[in-house]
């Protein structure tokens, strides 16, 4: 029997008001408790985890243990936790999402004993509110309560230890239940956990911490900074309009100096300004951190300032360039914070030397993020000279007005600078990427196909499936090697004359349930992350290289689109779409698939399933491959024709060949031309994204998971089209088409890399493609901008996006629909699914910086080994593509990079060319025309530097202690460079990261066999972790169209 409470909250209005709001509160005689010793186990309904049965205790940490030390709670030894609502309650009210979103993840991770009980609906457990009681103390009332009630529940057989702060709270409660205990955090750790030194380790330093927290505020007198003013202040000043809401973005290059905020919410559509806002100084951010919701009062406009545009590797450059900015912008100053985006960060400690100098008490110490844009941490440790060698991840506590820096804590320790798996994991950890193993509960939900007990197709599935195994002739073209197979492709005649083009897609959704345990790490994944020498797959590999690996020659489960063409004109006339067994036939790769189409039939004796068929059966199965690769080929081409006409760009993009050594880690990237088989499966899987999106939106038009591609601002598009103009071309961009049109007509026929930059920089104005779900858009607003489509969505590779998950659950709902059958499962409501693509397309951009940092440490190692001055790889050719007030930005074909390139150096002098074309610095000036640059010394002699033009360059690094080394640019020449005569027979293809992964991996190797480290343990640890090492930038080749080149730029102030 229900029983009806009234909550009253108080919440104060925009213009100050308190406003008494009464909620209905029903409370429930049984609520889940999650304990295998529940007496009355149906009643409590238990669903989802439960609490091990072999722990000797329950521990029950009070709302500010969980607030405090959520990072200990995280700890997997510590087992048996029961978070109670109202702890819960307390850290999503007081600490912000990114907190609260830990815990959640926290509770629903299936490797961590830990439960939540709702004891604010149990009628037991609840306490309303005393008169006069502050909230602190009903919250350590409300969960002592609780506790005594659970204890009484499992019949007194499992003691359970409370643990709280507040010492009050241990005097009045310790003695006062038998077998519940209530004492401090420290000392449940120091008594229960004397052997989990790292917890307790950290534990110390949150507490002094703290002690050091409630210290300075006592001493401190003078404020750093102002005061933020009150939330309810912040909340009138924006609805009123005289506050500004945003996202504050640090400029990593000048992260003293400059940020921007970026409009958000009812702020982007009430305010007339058209750019960011320029925030200048640390005083005007006012304590706020790179990413935090901030609230921005705009300054006087004959106090605004613009921003710089010289070429600027760090802030001490700032001053010694002295580069006027550019025209004023919209200038403000954060008032304050509506949301922290604190995270864990990675920081390097200071040197001996620097320890020494930073004063009198050494244990307080200043140490450096590795991200610029993050600033020094204050923290109190004892291990500052022990920890001088090593990454190091702290979390930020406080950051008052009184101090100039935030305060924090240490964590833990990475590995060693400059160590490759210590630097790998500093890229992990800066982009909140969790590689912790599949844990037994998520792998006991895996299917078997073991040699003794093989997986086989069931009775039951062959009945509702339509069975593709004898009627259609299935294949996959993949790169080499490649064995998580996504996607294969049919093609056949009908009995009426026309075709039918299938597509047959990987079916993850049957062996993922929703809300299993793999379903829900799978969506807290949301993306299989490939960084340069490895990758961390979403699911595990029993499905991602087996079960749901269309492989050739077994049976699988594939969800299906099938479309009846016209004979001649390809026009489609129906569209199937269902559930599917399929066995493919043949596992192609693209170059053998690209001869077989350009009539170069020696290749079968590279194709295995050619190998063992006598000559007749061989010459029917060739001409029956021959002739649907053909097909294939006629059809995208129709399709690519048909989106060409809408506007379909095509951009630059890096497309490369994986090699592999013996150990299966890469040994090669080689870029090549694309080959015609790319563009064929790329179009027939825009095709069924495209025809699954128009599917799912017509049975859901307000709670389905798109993908779209804003409209570029007209603005980003100034630079390509000066550059253009500068060679004589005109690009229009007022739309798609135009802006196709205008690119395909940009060929310089004596420099093809001209068509290349302006693809690329075309590629960098462009917005980012997000995923949306339906209910929170216009139907206006869902066009793909890129692909000139209507709708798009992310169907067709379900094995490593989550995304695609999503889609596949929503096509099999929408198809039952449509046949009048019961949807089985729930769909997210568009409030849920405008979360999850928050979520996606968050942890896409985390993959996608990971992926580009690993390259980045990957190049600068290579090339760290290589003396600049006599290895011959370190000279290359460049092009500049842009012109700066102090340099030059040069792209390298060679190894697909860019970079900036200085013609004036910190001492002043600029860059001069004698008559044998080589470069000196010497005393002198710059000028900066729209499309060149003149550098001249003060003896007269002067070099112009055009766009486009080429010249010689040495690449070497610029080593960081603190933060990511960098790869550094120097024009040595201003002629192209030439190949020497020695080279010009032994010339390898133009590389791309060649040998950079294959070079460092076997320095990496031999420096740990010399100190005696097993690279047998390496595979041990990939094998503990499920994940797959090597194979790793397949995909590349599936995305060409996804990746701009890599670019180094963003190491300079660009």
């Amino acid at each position: 029997m229900l029983q009806k409470r009234e909550k009253v909250l108080l919440l104060r209005t925009f213009q100050g008001r308190t406003l008494r709001i009464v909620r209905e509160h029903y409370l429930r005689p049984c609520v889940p408790c999650h304990s295998p010793l529940c007496p009355q186990p149906a009643a409590c309904s238990h669903d989802g985890k439960l609490l091990s049965s072999d722990v000797t205790h329950y521990v029950i940490p009070d709302w500010k243990v969980v607030q405090d030390y959520l990072e200990i709670l995280e700890f997997p030894e510590l087992k048996g936790i029961i978070f109670m609502q109202t702890a819960c309650q307390a850290v999503q009210h007081q600490r912000g999402r990114r907190q609260y979103n830990k815990l959640r993840n926290l509770l629903k991770d299936a490797r961590h004993d830990c439960i939540l009980f709702a004891n604010e609906f149990q009628q037991c457990c609840y306490l309303p509110r005393e008169r006069g009681e502050s909230t602190e103390k009903w919250q350590t009332r409300s969960i002592y309560n609780a506790a005594v009630w659970y204890y009484h529940h499992c019949q007194d057989r499992m003691p359970i230890v409370m643990v709280t702060e507040d010492e009050e709270a241990i005097q009045q409660y310790g003695s006062e239940t038998e077998g519940v205990f209530v004492i401090s955090f420290k000392n449940y750790l120091d008594n229960f956990w004397p052997d989990l030194k790292a917890a307790r380790e950290l534990c110390d330093s949150i507490l002094q911490s703290r002690r050091e927290r409630e210290n300075e505020s006592q001493e401190s007198h003078g404020k750093e900074y102002p005061e933020h003013l009150p939330l309810e202040v912040l909340e009138a000043g924006i609805k009123s309009g005289r506050y500004i809401q945003g996202i504050l973005n640090v400029n990593k290059h000048r992260a003293q100096m400059e940020a921007f905020v970026r409009l958000q919410g009812a702020s982007s559509k009430d305010s007339d300004l058209v750019s960011d806002i320029l925030i200048h100084g640390m005083k005007a951010r006012n304590r706020s951190i790179h990413g935090d919701v901030v609230v921005v009062e705009l300054l006087p406009k004959n106090e605004w300032k613009g921003r710089t545009t010289a070429l600027c590797e760090n802030d001490s450059d700032d001053k010694a360039w002295g580069e006027s900015p550019t025209e004023p912008m919209p200038t403000g100053r954060v008032v304050g914070i509506l949301q922290k985006n604190w995270r864990d960060y990675v920081v390097t400690f200071p040197s001996k030397e620097e320890v020494q100098s930073q004063g009198k008490n050494a244990q307080k110490i200043l140490v450096t993020p590795w991200d610029y844009r993050i600033p020094k941490i204050r923290i109190s440790t004892q291990q500052a000279e022990a920890l001088q060698d090593f990454r190091v991840v702290v979390r930020i506590d406080s950051w008052e007005s009184t101090s100039v820096y935030p305060n924090g804590h240490f964590v833990r320790v990475l590995g060693r600078i400059r160590d490759l798996e210590g630097e790998i994991a500093t890229i992990l950890v800066e982009n909140s990427i969790s590689v912790v193993p599949f844990s037994e509960a998520q792998m006991c939900e895996m299917p078997v196909n073991t040699p003794e007990n093989p997986w086989k197709v069931s009775p039951e599935e062959e009945r509702e499936r339509k069975d593709l195994r004898r009627s259609h002739l299935v294949f996959s073209i993949d790169p080499k090697g490649c064995e998580d197979v996504d996607d294969t492709l049919s093609v056949r005649t009908l009995h009426n004359g026309n075709l039918e083009l299938g597509v047959h897609i990987a079916d993850v959704t049957h062996f993922v349930a929703p809300n299993s345990y793999i379903d829900i790490e799978a969506r807290t994944r949301a993306t299989t992350y490939y960084l340069a020498d490895r990758r961390y797959d979403m699911l595990p590999s029993i499905l991602s290289a087996d079960l749901c690996s269309l492989l050739g020659g077994v049976d699988r489960y594939a969800v299906s689109i099938m479309w009846e063409l016209d004979k001649t004109s390809y026009e489609i006339k129906k569209v199937w779409y269902g559930r599917t067994i399929i066995r493919s036939a043949y596992k192609l790769f693209y170059e053998a698939a690209q001869e077989l189409l350009d009539g170069n039939l020696s290749i079968i004796d590279d194709i295995p399933e050619f190998r063992d068929l006598d000559e007749k059966s061989r010459q029917a199965k060739l001409e029956e491959l021959v002739w649907a690769i053909g097909k294939l080929t006629d059809i995208a081409r129709h399709v690519r024709a048909k989106r060409d006409g809408c506007g379909a760009l095509e951009l630059e993009g890096v497309e490369v060949r994986v090699q592999l050594d013996e150990k299966k880690n890469i040994h090669d990237l080689i870029p090549k031309q694309p080959l015609e088989v790319h563009e064929t499966v790329a179009e027939c899987m825009i095709l069924a994204n495209h025809w699954v999106a128009k599917k799912i939106w017509e049975s859901f038009p307000h709670q389905v998971l798109l993908r779209q591609h804003p409209p570029p601002h007209q603005e980003f598009f100034s630079e390509l089209r000066e550059c253009a103009k500068a060679k004589g071309f005109f690009i229009d961009t007022r739309s798609n088409k135009t802006l196709a049109d205008s690119l395909d007509n940009a060929n310089d026929p004596n420099d093809p890399v001209v068509n290349r930059l302006l693809r690329s920089m075309a590629t960098q104005a462009m917005s980012n493609a997000l995923y949306f779900s339906t209910g929170a858009c216009k139907e206006e607003e869902f066009h793909h901008y890129g692909l000139a489509l209507d709708k798009y969505t992310h169907f067709t590779s379900p094995i490593r996006r989550y995304s695609d998950i999503v889609v596949h659950r929503l096509l099999m709902a929408a198809i039952s629909k449509e046949n009048k059958m019961e949807i089985k499962g729930n769909l997210f409501s568009n409030k849920d699914l405008e979360e999850l693509c928050r979520h996606i397309n968050n942890r896409n951009r985390a993959a996608q910086h990971s992926q580009k940092q690993s390259t980045e440490l990957f190049q600068c190692m290579y090339f760290k080994d290589k003396d600049p001055d006599t290895e011959e790889r370190c000279v290359s050719d460049g092009v500049i593509y842009s012109i700066r007030t102090n340099g030059v930005l040069v792209f390298i074909p060679r190894f697909g990079i860019k970079g900036a390139a200085y013609l004036k150096n910190k001492d002043g002098l600029v860059i001069s060319c004698g008559s044998d074309s080589r470069s000196e610095w010497k005393p002198g000036s710059l000028q900066r025309f729209q499309n060149k640059i003149t550098s001249t010394t003060t003896d007269g002699e002067s070099v112009t530097f055009h766009l486009f033009d080429h010249v010689t360059v040495r690449i070497s690094v610029q080593a960081s202690r603190c933060h990511s080394d960098t790869i550094r640019l120097e024009i040595i020449s201003n002629k192209p460079y030439k190949i020497p005569n020695t080279e010009l027979f032994h010339q390898s293809p133009p590389l791309l990261k060649s040998e950079l992964v294959k070079e460092v991996t076997k320095s990496v190797e031999e420096a740990q066999l010399a100190q005696e480290v097993k690279v047998d343990i390496i595979q041990e640890e990939y094998q503990e972790y499920c994940q797959t090492k090597g194979r790793s930038l397949y995909t590349l080749l599936e995305e060409i169209k996804d990746l701009a080149l890599l670019d180094v730029s963003n190491s300079y102030g660009i």
